[in-house]
């Protein structure tokens, strides 16, 4: 079944990706770490997944360590609440001030330290105002994290009112929908919380001032860091169902993607039944998450995102090996940076695609009104092949219709094209002069319509890949200027009513300008972002001996290398192949033909629309889509 979701919830989700060395894998997990499907409808008419990683155990066992690294022996300066489940700490600590964000909202809890402030609300809300009452400049005294729940617990130290120490606990809990922040006293009874439960909201857990604080116990699951062989085996290998979620299922803090990556280095299929494994199988998994485990106890974290080309598609805490080469990694220097390296792109993407959705509606619906007529001229180009036919037919009538007598249904004559004897029907009303101008008239009339439709076929297809070219540049736009170049083009072939909306004294929007990279040996390559620039690069930009590349009848970008003298290493050639084939709709594909040949080869006939060219002779050669061996610039 599919769905389709409001756009605060992109965040949500997160649709991972797994390669496997027999084929590639497919998990929908929430940021709970729950195996869902949540489907969102895109703007080609197609359905696609809107997903992130989940903030899991390991990430938080990461997170832990950085704040212990921060905040150890430390005090909590400023407590603000910008939303109303969101809290912003200032705190010191052996490393100086430091920020610390805690979000538990529901479609995408996070705990990480941030350089950036956010604007309070002018009156504080209640749970600020009493955590400022008690812990405003409390002493940290520890920091933990049960297990590998995911679940942060401060312990801090201060005075009451008389002068006493007092020690409180401030809980953060990273649970999907069921994430909050609760205040509890040194006895675990909670004295408030940014999200109030009630028994009427839940059946399992009450969090309201006075209930006693507890972790609900409500999948039973085993604790990753103490599970023995025996108990693995027992519990994750006898399990009916695949071994990836046999293992995700059965332990705390596992997600889905880290469960894929057991099974990845184990060199088990994780699709595979848990049952299925023998014996010797079953405790080399276990050995090998055990390892994945010792990473965790001495705190052996590294924290990465993951980036297919210039998408970031998962971040984790560890080096994954599950990816494929078209995948490269980047490490960073804390999990905040990753974190917020991590969301920040991607809500930048996720802004383009919005901003780009009255565009990619407007390409789409003209893709598919013309895809139909195309359809339906080349239905009508058939029965164009009847008219030969027909003039045979009329030939014939002429030739032996002499000798017919009047009220004939048909005859039987010899065609001399062919040599073959054939029956050709006649009206019984008319005279074998009107049969034969009949036919004639069919003819006529059949060759006419070919000649237009020929014309038309020519027009539809080419408006077609203009479209398809228009629609590439559209997923590949990473900025506003990207898409206002576009926008631009669409306006000028008519797709969108011309409108001048820039008010007096408003500055321009900065010029959008090609993709630039640079190999390891100090080659430039450039890529055009869309059709305007495609023209641009390749009749104004590149000279005569540059090389020119593209993928093979389909739309996709522009590619120029520069060269001075027409020679290239060989190695230069296949990267910019791949970056051709990256840059085109065939980037899914395994490989992409690219055909390539040195600028000067490469005309633009008259009056043709942009980024549209002509090459008479050309090498090819077959690519991955990749960004591997270049840097931009």
């Amino acid at each position: 079944m599919l769905f389709s979701c409001k756009s605060q919830f992109v965040f949500t989700y997160r649709f991972i990706i797994v390669h496997y060395r027999m084929g590639v894998k497919y998990f929908f997990v929430d940021v709970a770490g729950n195996c869902v499907v949540y489907l969102l409808k895109c703007f080609y008419g197609i359905y696609e997944g809107v997903f992130f990683m989940a903030f899991d155990g390991i990430t938080i066992a990461a997170m832990v360590q950085e704040l212990h690294r921060n905040l150890d022996g430390g005090r909590f300066n400023k407590i603000a609440q910008p939303e109303a489940d969101e809290l912003l700490i200032t705190g010191k600590g052996a490393n100086g001030q430091c920020r610390l964000l805690l979000s538990a909202s529901a479609s995408l809890p996070l705990i990480y330290f941030t350089s950036k402030n956010k604007p309070s609300p002018m009156t504080a809300p209640n749970f600020c105002m009493l955590l400022r009452k008690h812990i405003g400049s409390a002493r940290i005294s520890d920091i933990r994290q049960p297990g590998l729940e995911r679940v942060v617990e401060f312990e801090l130290e201060h005075l009451n009112e008389l002068g006493d120490p007092c020690k409180k606990v401030l809980i953060m809990e990273l649970m999907g929908k069921h994430s909050n922040i609760i205040f509890c006293d040194d006895k675990n009874m909670i004295l408030d919380s940014i999200k109030h439960v009630s028994s009427h909201m839940s059946s399992v857990r009450e969090v309201l001032p006075g209930r006693e604080y507890f972790i609900p116990q409500t999948q039973d699951k085993l604790d990753p860091l103490t599970v023995d062989e025996e108990t693995f085996i027992e519990v994750v290998c006898k399990k009916p169902c695949n071994i990836s979620k046999a293992i995700y299922s059965s332990l705390t803090g596992i997600s889905p993607v880290v469960a894929e990556e057991v099974c990845f280095r184990a060199s088990v299929d994780g699709s595979d039944a848990a049952q299925a494994l023998d014996e010797a199988a079953q405790v080399h998994l276990y050995h090998t998450f055990c390892r994945l485990m010792d990473q965790v106890r001495e705190g052996d974290f590294t924290p990465n995102i993951i980036y297919r080309g210039e998408e970031p598609v998962e971040y984790g805490v560890f080096a994954f090996q599950q990816y494929g080469p078209e995948y490269h990694s980047v490490e960073f220097g804390s999990v905040s940076e990753m974190l917020e390296t991590y969301y920040a792109t991607k809500n930048t993407l996720t802004r383009i695609h919005q901003k780009s959705s009255d565009l990619r509606r407007i390409v789409q619906t003209a893709l598919e009104r013309n895809r139909k007529k195309l359809s339906l001229q080349e239905k009508q180009m058939k029965d164009t092949a009847k008219k030969d036919k027909y003039k045979v037919y009329g030939e014939l009538i002429n030739t032996y219709g002499y000798g017919l007598e009047d009220g004939c249904k048909s005859f039987k004559a010899l065609n001399y094209y062919t040599n073959e004897e054939i029956t050709i029907p006649l009206d019984p009303t008319m005279t074998p002069a009107e049969n034969s101008k009949k036919y004639f008239d069919k003819y006529g009339k059949l060759k006419r319509t070919e000649e237009a439709l020929t014309e038309q076929i020519a027009d539809t297809r080419s408006e077609i890949e203009h479209l398809e070219s228009v629609s590439n540049a559209l997923d590949i736009a990473l900025a506003e200027s990207d898409l206002a170049q576009i926008k631009e083009e669409l306006m000028e072939y008519g797709y969108i009513k011309k409108h001048y909306d820039r008010k007096k004294g408003q500055k321009a929007q900065s010029k959008s300008k090609p993709f630039h990279y640079v190999t390891e040996d100090g080659f430039d390559i450039y890529v055009g972002k869309n059709n305007f620039q495609n023209d641009e690069l390749t009749f104004k930009f590149a000279t005569g001996n540059d090389w020119w590349f593209h993928a093979k009848k389909i739309a996709g970008s522009h590619v120029v290398v520069k060269s001075k003298d027409g020679e290239l290493p060989d190695h230069i050639f296949e990267i910019a192949g791949q970056l051709a084939a990256y840059y085109s709709k065939g980037r899914t594909a395994p490989k992409v033909e690219i055909d390539y040949i040195q600028k000067k080869q490469v005309k633009k006939p008259a009056g043709a629309k942009p980024g549209f060219v002509v090459y008479y002779t050309n090498y090819s050669l077959m690519a991955e889509p990749s960004l591997k061996g270049v840097k931009e610039v």
